[in-house]
């Protein structure tokens, strides 16, 4: 069900993309859905299982990590909730199947928090809805599947008559059509499995065939101090803290009842006080651990105790990256050589003590941006890390566990920069043990403003809401070209024209660039301002921008006015006013 669900989707991810109007015509509803979804595809296939209880645990751990947008998000609640409901079941009857689907609709309005009706929360909540009152007379599960995916595109073209701005350019909501085609795939593979095909169809979803090939953000994405050329040389070989990359099982069947009774939770905090990517997954007598650490030796010797320890790997990760760089540039990388017992000790040659060496920055900040210049504006201030993401390469929540797990600080601030990121980044908040607040900025220059305002010597709790009071009293608009013809809130758009989006509103569209620009800075400036931030994109010219800024004076001499090199694409100018 799920692979040929996947397929479908992938198969017509342009589709929904093309009916994404909501809030603007950006177009990639389809793109972040089928991101989603193939990330828990690949995690289903490392975990083939007839039990249907783990085989829905696979699929929903490898959405939950790879969850891009808010509707790849949502898609990853639905079946976390789906997963949770038939985690003890080997089989399951129409009836736990349909309180499966309800369990999900469950935790996805959980998650969001303002649900908008005429969305995939809609129709996935209908077909549930339906879905439990049709399980109460019928047995078969393949009759249920096909009445879920009927009452869904139901629901479906319903979702104009919830959301006006569907209805104003006459197309259904993008998110529900794609769990509508992740619906129609279930049903497929359900009738082909009664007719005697199911293992022909089970085999058709090739490897070549299915959405791994989609290509997703990797290592190169991520943009930090010190940018250069590669991706290795984004990172210093000294800023590599915990510096030995360790992995091991614990097998406590081999000492027998001398071992000690494995309290996870103790166990984790020892690991936690000199490392970090520490991952700890208990099945049954193995245990397997994975960690980063100053101290080898310590981590071995509490890990003693608790059975024999098989399969070390431990590496010097300041070796790896000195090699890489070498090898990359040709020019070798200096480095102290530790001896062995220092090595297990963890101690610096310099004499200081490593608590004191490597003590946690009091805050953290990381942020979405796309363009060099403006990760370069971000980093520049007090950003740590940027990630790199836009309309149709969001990050995923495991985007931002990784850069949370590689940032060392007490306290994490998250600024996603982007409406449509907002939820992952919560979502990671979530699952990481450490202390994260997520500014929930909507734009670049929300995110600019909140970094401005933010203040190191004072609380998390008033940094938080000096930063959000910061990124909500910038007005932002930005320039791009539409991508169909549309009308919007009384604004005729063809495809091709420049449209100023005033926060979440369209206000402008004309063929001619500066005659966008110029409708939308009028509309920003209504109410006044005092400082106008200009920052040019890939499309922007030294003549175009000079025109902007010279209209800008004429109008309205007051203003001060501040341009910035962003380095955006899509977006020729992106603006800000305070």
């Amino acid at each position: 069900m799920a692979l040929l669900g996947a397929e479908l989707l992938q198969h017509n991810a342009e589709h929904v993309n093309a009916l994404n109007v909501f809030p603007v015509p950006d177009g990639d509803t389809g793109t972040n859905m089928n991101l989603t979804m193939s990330s828990g595809i690949r995690e289903l296939r490392s975990k083939p299982s007839e039990h249907v209880g783990k085989a829905a645990e696979a699929l929903s751990k490898g959405l939950l990590m790879g969850a891009r947008g808010n509707s790849g998000v949502i898609l990853s609640q639905l079946f976390r909730g789906f997963s949770k409901s038939l985690s003890a079941l080997s089989e399951a009857s129409a009836v736990e199947v349909a309180a499966a689907f309800q369990h999900g609709v469950d935790m996805a309005y959980k998650a969001v928090v303002k649900p908008v009706e005429g969305t995939i929360l809609t129709v996935a909540r209908e077909a549930a809805k339906h879905a439990v009152q049709y399980a109460r007379r019928a047995t078969d599960v393949t009759d249920l599947m096909v009445e879920v995916h009927r009452k869904a595109h139901e629901a479906l073209q319903r979702t104009p008559d919830l959301l006006p701005v569907l209805k104003q350019v006459g197309v259904v909501d993008s998110g529900g059509q794609g769990l509508v085609f992740i619906y129609e795939g279930f049903v497929r593979s359900l009738t082909a499995s009664e007719s005697g095909g199911y293992q022909e169809l089970y085999q058709l979803p090739s490897e070549a065939a299915m959405p791994e090939q989609v290509a997703v953000p990797n290592a190169a994405n991520v943009v930090r101090r010190g940018e250069s050329s590669s991706a290795q040389s984004l990172l210093s070989t000294e800023d590599i803290k915990f510096l030995y990359d360790m992995e091991f099982f614990i097998n406590r069947t081999r000492t027998g009842s001398t071992a000690m009774f494995f309290d996870e939770s103790a166990y984790k905090a020892i690991l936690e006080r000199d490392g970090d990517s520490i991952i700890v997954i208990t099945d049954d007598d193995i245990i397997k651990v994975h960690v980063h650490s100053r101290k080898p030796g310590d981590v071995l010797n509490a890990s003693l105790p608790y059975g024999e320890l098989t399969d070390i790997h431990i590496l010097n990760m300041r070796e790896q990256h000195r090699d890489i760089v070498e090898h990359d540039t040709g020019v070798p990388v200096s480095g102290a050589d530790l001896s062995s017992a220092e090595l297990l000790a963890g101690q610096a040659l310099t004499g200081v003590s490593p608590g004191q060496v490597f003590e946690q920055a009091p805050y953290g900040i990381i942020a979405v941006a796309m363009g060099d210049g403006i990760a370069d504006l971000f980093l520049g201030s007090d950003v740590d890390t940027v990630l790199s993401g836009g309309q149709t390469m969001n990050p995923s929540t495991e985007d931002f566990m990784k850069a949370i797990d590689a940032l060392s600080a007490e306290h994490i601030f998250l600024l996603p920069n982007n409406g449509n990121i907002i939820l992952a980044a919560e979502q990671a908040a979530e699952l990481s043990d450490r202390h994260i607040t997520v500014i929930p900025t909507r734009t670049i220059p929300q995110g600019l403003a909140a970094v401005l305002a933010f203040k190191e010597d004072e609380t998390p709790e008033r940094n938080g809401a000096w930063m959000k009071s910061a990124a909500e009293g910038v007005v932002s608009g930005q320039v791009t070209k539409a991508v169909r013809d549309t009308s919007i809130d009384g604004v005729t758009i063809h495809e091709g024209d420049y449209i100023g989006i005033k926060e979440k509103a369209i206000v402008v569209s004309h063929a001619d660039l500066l005659a966008s620009c110029q409708g939308l800075l009028g509309s920003m400036l209504t109410d006044g301002g005092d400082l106008l931030t200009v920052l040019t994109g890939d499309e922007a010219t030294a003549e175009l921008t000079s025109a902007i800024c010279e209209w800008a004076e004429e109008h309205y001499p007051d203003l001060e006015i501040e341009v910035q090199h962003g380095g955006q694409p899509l977006y020729p100018y992106l603006f800000a006013v305070e």
